[in-house]
């Protein structure tokens, strides 16, 4: 725990404070030192700490993490700006997206054809309703989907080394000369990776497959998609709990674009979009949706 502390301080100094300009070429090029020395007790601290077993105090002894690979994690936690793509996240915005764009144009079209009578919050709510269960559902499915579709290429792959090694071995050096390793590099790559069968299966895989790092959970993607899509598609709705007529219509049409315009500026956090343009864009997608469908409503026979 001392060298884990050790570490965060020790991160938190070579990430913010010696990253600072001062103004004075002089006084930042003796901070850029500083930061190199910082960073060497980093890479020390780290080093002492995978040399420890994680189990030693409990008598739980489990296997140590690879140097580089805890390096690595550290260098991309750093990347404030690295989001994976299956992230609950993006699914949270999608959710909520669908959600309100759906329920808002159902809730234009009921009250366009009924004039905003209660009949607006009854097909509201289900809409909602339905719409949460069938994102979360739908989400569950699709992530449970893609990990056993993943593990049963990786479990073929994992045959294939062990059935043809020489053959993965020489398709393993062809993907490193694609990316421009020389062939006699390519091949002592290759060579070094199959004497570590998980190492090459996983190398393999991120070839092959484009397999890298852990799947997501179907549990939590579910449960962002469910809860994001309700809260979205709940928006639209309140209005009609408290009033009917125009003044719910007018309130429902006002809530529902400033809730486009939030989340749209929310999808900024996973895309290199401006929050601006981003939701000014959701916000027009809403008003098309609203203004079609309460227009279609209007003529529709009651």
């Amino acid at each position: 725990r001392l060298l884990a502390a050790r570490e965060a301080a020790e991160d938190e100094e070579v990430g913010d404070l010696y990253k600072r300009s001062t103004g004075d070429p002089v006084t930042d090029e003796l901070l850029r030192g500083i930061r190199k020395e910082e960073r060497a007790h980093s890479h020390t601290v780290s080093e002492m700490r995978s040399g420890r077993s994680d189990g030693a105090g409990d008598g739980t002894a489990q296997a140590p993490v690879h140097p580089a690979q805890e390096r690595l994690d550290k260098l991309l936690g750093r990347e404030k700006w690295h989001r994976t793509g299956g992230g609950w996240i993006s699914g949270a915005i999608y959710g909520a997206n669908d959600g309100l764009a759906a329920v808002f144009g159902i809730v234009a079209g009921v009250s366009g054809a009924t004039g905003g009578s209660s009949f607006v919050l009854t097909a509201g709510v289900s809409a909602a309703v339905a719409s949460a269960l069938s994102m979360a559902t739908g989400a569950f499915l699709a992530e449970r989907s893609e990990a056993e579709v993943a593990a049963a290429n990786i479990e073929r792959e994992r045959q294939e080394i062990a059935e043809h090694p020489e053959e993965e071995r020489e398709e393993l050096s062809l993907f490193y000369q694609l990316k421009g390793i020389d062939e006699a590099t390519a091949d002592a790559m290759a060579e070094q990776l199959s004497k570590q069968p998980d190492a090459m299966l996983k190398a393999l895989a991120a070839e092959e497959f484009g397999i890298a790092g852990d799947r997501g959970d179907p549990k939590e993607a579910a449960l962002a998609a469910g809860v994001s899509t309700g809260l979205g598609a709940i928006v639209p709705v309140i209005p009609f709990i408290f009033t009917t007529g125009t003044v719910a219509i007018v309130s429902a049409a006002v809530i529902s674009l400033i809730a486009h315009f939030l989340v749209g500026a929310a999808k900024s956090l996973v895309t290199l979009r401006t929050w601006w343009s981003a939701g000014l864009e959701m916000t027009l997608a809403g008003v098309i949706v609203g203004g079609a469908t309460y227009l279609v409503g209007l003529a529709l026979p009651t």
